[in-house]
């Protein structure tokens, strides 16, 4: 009897040690390399979906502070905030490119973000009727049909896909290829024209910053708007707030939560993040 409950204890100890360790080497994969994210907003349709979920390769560009998990966080009840790399700047760091798709912590909201990688140190930027500019050149666009989907709430919180078209009739965005200059071809959308953000003064991105705009472009909170000024948008992004580029997306999830996998979209699984 005493022998059986000395292996008892020894299995639980053993159970125990392993969790551990199991949790040790969590940590230290999703601090060092890749971080899982999922997409809560239409922002970047068509490209990335709401309910996409992807993992963020934190290798691509380096690490700063904001590439540890909860930097920024406030520990609940108190005015501390969390910060596990307590260092500046970038180790590592090497220069994203043009036209990836990026995940960076917001400069003032302390949240994070997805957009594509527009402007580089050093850019003017300008939208002009919808169109994008990149130091005073038109970046060219090529019709691409029309992206549609079904008025309904979308992800948990219930986000409706555009304005002024009743629950359970079609919404439907122009849907154009943009190429910028010495990066990928990539789809944009155009929901309406004469949109809040198809006109903009030119911007010129400073050095070590980045200017990101949403590849749904009528819907999207970028560096077209500085939250300080305009209350809303990121403006320009400093290079350390950078945490690393999306390449794959492992699984979608057209309900409201990842965990009903009947509404699993089939044509997504490990689909590259173009």
């Amino acid at each position: 009897m005493a022998q059986r409950t000395a292996r008892k204890k020894e299995g639980i100890w053993e159970t125990v040690k392993t969790v551990f360790w199991a949790l040790i080497i969590a940590g230290i994969f999703r601090t060092l390399f890749f971080q899982p994210f999922w997409i809560p907003s239409g922002s970047m349709k068509d490209t990335l979906l709401i309910g996409d979920f992807l993992f963020v390769n934190k290798m691509a560009y380096g690490y700063s502070q904001y590439s540890c998990p909860l930097t920024g966080s406030h520990i609940p009840g108190t005015d501390i905030r969390i910060n596990l790399c307590p260092f500046s700047g970038r180790i590592l760091a090497s220069e994203p490119t043009r036209g990836d798709v990026v995940v960076f912590r917001h400069p003032t909201a302390n949240v994070d973000f997805i957009k594509r990688l527009i402007g580089m140190p050093g850019d003017r930027v300008q939208m002009r009727d919808g169109i994008l500019y990149l130091n005073g050149e038109a970046v060219p666009q090529t019709p691409a049909g029309n992206f549609s989907e079904i008025q309904e709430p979308q992800g948990p919180q219930g986000s409706l896909p555009c304005r002024g078209v009743p629950q359970g009739q079609e919404c439907v965005s122009e849907r154009l290829t943009e190429a910028l200059p010495g990066g990928p071809s990539h789809d944009i959308l155009n929901a309406f024209d004469n949109g809040d953000g198809d006109n903009t003064p030119e911007f010129t991105v400073p050095e070590g910053n980045y200017f990101f705009l949403g590849d749904n472009r009528d819907n999207s909170a970028d560096s077209r708007w500085n939250p300080v000024f305009d209350g809303q948008g990121v403006g320009m992004v400093p290079a350390e707030y950078i945490i690393g580029r999306a390449d794959r997306i492992m699984f979608s999830s057209a309900g409201r939560s990842l965990l009903y996998f009947w509404t699993w979209r089939a044509d997504r699984f490990l689909k590259a993040v173009d």
